[in-house]
């Protein structure tokens, strides 16, 4: 384009990369008062300033000799750059790898108003001042040496894209695991809580019901055993009364007669309490087994959903366990995509990608 070969166009490619990474970790560290190796990549380089200076060259080339429109023409070229860019890593990466959120004038945290009229900015200072020596140097190169150089860097270039991109989308994967094990993880606390007061209520109301039906069936059992006794000695007197007249009123020689009907009526009478007592022990029997059935509810309610939390608790644990696996065996490529990208946000994994954070400056920390 105009001028410039393919191969120019790549060496100003590369070398605004590393510009740009250079001035994005610089301003990072002094930021953070630390240093800081800012970038998608794990080489010294950012695409993304490495592209914004060529749009920005092939923006404001043809109008150079009018500051407004160069100032202008880089505002719009890398405004609509940089929003394409964030966009897209989002959607594939489901990762916001700046976000200008907190600014104020922004538009999906994508772009913002300060960012844009500093592109303007540094458009006028690459095309004015940066440039000129860049162009001086690369246009001095052989096309063999130049040729040399661009496919050396690129396969680099290639590669290490290559691994970011893969690191990225194992990272986005990690972040929606952890993020369906912590809801798994709250799903089952909220289980393990409703199940433990739904146990103890059961439990209270098994014990309840069984202490009302013990004491019913109790009372109903002493009922009937006073009734039947009460009825076997009123059948036994009334036996008693009956042959002691009818032994009075017979005659001469009967006596031996009313004995044998007096005795008689004794036995009936003794075998009509002993059946009273057989059934008033059967009631209290059944009373008692009826009531070791409801005391075997309970203990079964309760063994039912003690053993219950104890499924949820292991499932706890082996989630948590796999959360921290997750965590604590990140590749060079993942936890170099974590620190170069400190203002990374995510709104469907933030939670996720918070603790993932955390743990790694816990690591760096020890």
């Amino acid at each position: 384009m105009y001028e410039y070969t393919w191969y120019q166009w790549l060496c100003f490619f590369y070398l605004y990369c590393f510009f740009g990474w250079i001035f994005e970790s610089s301003y990072v560290s002094l930021k953070e008062k630390r240093l800081g190796n800012r970038g998608f990549l794990r080489l010294p380089m950012l695409p993304l300033y490495g592209t914004g200076a060529v749009m920005m060259l092939w923006v404001s080339l043809p109008v150079q000799d009018n500051l407004l429109f160069v100032y202008l023409s880089g505002v719009a070229a890398a405004t609509a750059l940089e929003y394409v860019t964030g966009w897209g890593m989002e959607r594939l990466f489901k990762v916001k790898y700046w976000d200008y959120s907190s600014q104020k004038f922004n538009l999906n945290g994508y772009i913002c108003l300060t960012s844009s009229i500093a592109w303007g900015f540094l458009t006028l200072f690459l095309t004015e001042v940066i440039h000129k020596p860049i162009e001086h140097w690369v246009l001095g190169l052989s096309e063999q040496t130049a040729i040399i150089v661009v496919s050396a860097v690129t396969l680099c270039f290639v590669y290490d894209t290559v691994q970011s991109v893969r690191a990225a989308l194992s990272l986005a994967k990690v972040l929606d695991a952890m993020t369906r094990m912590r809801t798994e993880l709250e799903d089952i606390q909220v289980q393990m809580a409703l199940l433990r007061d739904e146990t103890g209520q059961r439990l209270e109301d098994v014990k309840e019901e069984a202490a009302q039906k013990l004491e019913s069936v109790r009372t109903e059992a002493a009922t009937v055993a006073g009734w039947l006794v009460g009825e076997a000695a009123e059948r036994a007197a009334s036996l008693r009364d009956g042959a002691v007249e009818r032994a009075s009123s017979l005659k001469d020689g009967a006596a031996e007669r009313a004995a044998s009907l007096r005795d008689g009526a004794v036995e009936q009478a003794a075998f009509l309490k002993d059946e009273a007592l057989f059934c008033a022990q059967q009631f209290k029997t059944g009373t008692a087994k009826k009531a070791m059935r409801l005391k075997d509810e309970a203990m079964l309610c309760k063994d039912t959903g003690e053993e219950r939390i104890r499924e949820l608790s292991r499932r706890v644990a082996e989630l948590a366990r796999k959360r921290q696996h997750l965590a604590l065996h990140m590749d060079f490529y993942r936890k170099g995509i974590l620190r170069g990208n400190p203002t990374a946000s995510s709104v469907r994994f933030g939670a996720a990608l918070k603790e993932l954070r955390q743990i790694a400056e816990k690591r760096k920390r020890k």
